[in-house]
């Protein structure tokens, strides 16, 4: 019996979505821990008990600070504080014969490996784990514990050592390395042609330098070499509803797979495309998005700042705290918040009064419509202000401009999101600038005028129009930290190793564009972390005078 053409395309259609539902489903399942992954990650034995470890003096660590992870981190191929070296730890480099080390290429020199080390096995690696003390009887550095584990734990953790970091990595050959940018649909257009112009000569540029094929390096055990390789970029451009973003990053990222996410644009919502780089642990490397996932605690997206969210911090801190705000102003007894309907300022707004719920002071929200900006509706949601009254303005420019020409009477403080704002260009009316403070989450423009020198030239030399200088300053610095990281990591292509050592590259940079100083630690995901209060100066223009020292709320 033939089956009819309707029913057919019916049938079709459910199989379709069954597949999409079912590839979803097996992307999304996290595989259950083996008991050496739980130690190693969590600092918990199979039995449910605690991991605890000794050292000298009989100090004592347990749980997560007894951890592996703690000091080997994730990617198990340890780190540098100062001066203490934490080795790698994972099997290719624990159980590997010296001798295969002279000419080996495959193995990529590691901070803390010592070539001519005798491997371990698995009963000389327990007996150091239990006692600090390696085979030929070198006695550990005092911060490594000694971990008094049974048989079971030990073989576990031991196993789970032998296949840390050794899977194939995902957009890693031996010529490329794949890199991903993701641009949702609410992305600015002009924003959006500004970050891929710089991405795209910026890789063109490092591809430059290998055209044709560079040779490795001779292999010796003192040499730390690495292999050139191209960088090939894929842009993402996301469509629709923002519940689907995650089903076609999945589709993109199985048909496309690459090593990590750089860069990237967002406008109102970029929580999916977090969601998706922690699932899949993709490390996605400073986006330009204003309202970022505050999840400190994930681990594969970093962060230039918390954009607006650091706003509503440092207007907080003005609000409650008279040293900060340096004013004789009295303290308003309301807060009244406009933002626009579904824009980030809305977010925002919610963030500062949490902040100010115990303070006492009461929150007025008022929205404005989705509807383009209007005098009259901006008007009306500045009536009935009074004179102890704070009122802040979580507006873009085209609202700021359409503001009424009078600033409303306030005895307190009126405040702007500067990031919303447009900056030292927000275009407010001359009555309200005499006045208005503004949060500025960046190094002022006179104190970052040196380092601006960098991205400003290298645009000029590369014939790269300026139509969006944050944005593409910010990308450029993102691009120029995924360089030097790389060169930093030789050929130890692994994800969590990238994000690793991005943390510990980021404080010796000097060169951040618009930030005074970006730095991470292990559980921080936002480099710069402060900003100013500023208001303009006498005269007009686009100067600005700072009413606070830099501050870190």
């Amino acid at each position: 019996m033939k089956c009819p053409p309707a029913m057919a395309e019916l049938l079709c259609r459910c199989l379709l979505a069954l597949l999409a539902a079912s590839s979803a489903a097996l992307c999304s399942a996290e595989p259950q821990a083996s008991a050496g992954e739980v130690i190693y990650r969590q600092g918990v034995l199979a039995s449910g008990t605690v991991l605890r470890g000794a050292r000298e003096a009989g100090v004592s660590v347990e749980g997560i600070a007894a951890a592996c992870i703690t000091c080997h981190r994730s990617s198990g191929l340890g780190t540098t504080e100062g001066r203490i070296v934490v080795p790698p730890i994972i099997g290719k480099y624990l159980f590997r014969p010296h001798s295969t080390n002279v000419k080996d290429m495959s193995l990529p020199h590691v901070a803390g490996y010592r070539s001519t080390r005798e491997p371990y096995t698995d009963a000389s690696l327990a007996q150091t784990i239990r006692e600090g003390r390696a085979p030929n009887g070198r006695v550990l550095n005092y911060l490594m514990p000694r971990y008094a584990l049974d048989d079971a734990s030990m073989t576990a953790l031991i196993d789970y050592l032998k296949i840390l970091s050794a899977a194939a990595v995902p957009g890693v050959s031996d010529e490329t390395l794949h890199f991903a940018t993701i641009i949702t649909p609410d992305a600015d257009a002009t924003q959006r042609k500004g970050m891929l112009d710089v991405m795209e000569r910026f890789f063109a540029d490092k591809n430059s330098f290998i055209r044709g094929g560079l040779r490795p390096m001779q292999a010796s055990r003192e040499i730390e070499y690495r292999v050139s390789r191209r960088w090939q970029l894929h842009v993402w451009q996301l469509t629709g509803e923002p519940d689907q973003w995650e089903q076609q990053l999945r589709m993109k990222l199985a048909a496309e797979p690459v090593f990590a996410v750089i860069s990237g644009l967002g406008a109102r919502n970029w929580a999916p495309v977090h969601r998706f780089c922690q699932a899949a642990k993709l490390p996605c490397l400073l986006p330009n998005v204003e309202l970022p996932v505050v999840a400190e605690d994930d681990f594969y997206p970093v962060y230039f700042s918390r954009g607006v969210l650091l706003e509503a911090d440092l207007m907080a801190s003005w609000l409650t705290d008279p040293s900060a705000s340096n004013t004789d102003r009295p303290p308003a007894r309301r807060l009244v918040q406009v933002y626009r309907q579904a824009d980030i300022g809305e977010a925002a707004a919610r963030a500062l009064g949490a902040q100010l719920s115990a303070s006492g002071i009461e929150i007025e929200d008022r929205v404005l419509s989705r509807k383009a900006s209007d005098s009259a509706e901006l008007s009306a949601v500045l009536q009935d202000l009074g004179r102890e009254d704070a009122l802040v303005l979580w507006l873009r420019p085209s609202d700021l401009a359409a503001l009424p020409p009078q600033l409303p009477t306030l005895a307190t403080s009126t405040l702007v999101s500067g990031i919303l704002a447009g900056l030292e260009n927000a275009p407010l009316p001359p009555s309200w600038r005499t006045d208005v403070r503004m949060t500025y989450p960046l190094d002022l423009p006179e104190l970052r005028k040196v380092r601006m020198n960098f991205p400003l030239g290298w645009f000029k030399i590369k014939q790269i129009p300026l139509v969006a200088e944050r944005v593409q300053t910010d990308t450029y610095v993102a691009c120029g930290i995924l360089a030097e990281t790389l060169n930093d990591m030789l050929d130890s292509f692994v994800r969590d190793y990238l994000v690793e050592r991005v943390e510990v590259m980021l404080s010796h940079r000097m060169v951040n564009g618009y930030y005074p100083r970006l730095s991470l630690a292990p559980g921080q995901r936002f480099a710069s972390k402060g900003g100013y209060m500023v208001r303009f100066a006498d005269g007009g223009g686009t100067a600005l005078v700072a009413d606070t020292d830099w501050t870190v709320p």
